[in-house]
């Protein structure tokens, strides 16, 4: 840990109402960008939406008190590999049979201090898929998960 620079953030996913999606995801900088690695359960078979929302707050039960995708910049819906998109789009993660789902990768968007920082936002795993098109949420539908992202150790 780099003295104020914040080298590492953390977000711990709760199920929101009738749901039971729980997991950890953690962004660490890296050379290339930061990379994000996330292990979650619960989930149903198949592709989810899973986005940085604007506001850290998860207290609505629906998960609807975090917001909109963090988009700071007012671009156009994407994936996480286009050059144009929301800060937030970190596309789909997918579940194994038994709900499982990992996913790790490098992301060039994200960054921890500044007005574009993540901490202080949540993270939101979506029913369904995101089709990485519909505007401006990938139509993917109710949230079934929410965690706020937090400086990590």
């Amino acid at each position: 840990q780099v003295e104020g620079k914040t080298q590492k953030a953390v977000c711990v996913i709760y199920p929101t109402q009738d749901y039971k999606v729980t997991g950890v995801i953690t962004f660490t900088k890296s050379d290339d960008g930061v990379k994000v690695v996330a292990d979650l359960n619960g989930l149903s078979p198949g592709k989810h939406g899973f986005h940085i929302h604007e506001c850290g707050d998860c207290s609505a039960s629906d998960g609807t008190s975090a917001g909109g995708h963090f988009n700071p910049e007012e671009k156009s819906h994407g994936a996480p590999m286009d050059m144009s998109r929301h800060i937030g789009d970190l596309g789909n993660i997918t579940a194994d049979e038994n709900g499982k789902a990992h996913l790790e990768y490098i992301d060039k968007m994200i960054v921890f201090e500044g007005e574009h920082s993540i901490i202080g936002r949540s993270m939101i795993v979506h029913k369904n898929e995101d089709d990485l098109k519909t505007q401006p949420t990938g139509n993917a539908g109710a949230r079934v998960a929410c965690g706020v992202i937090g400086i990590g150790k």
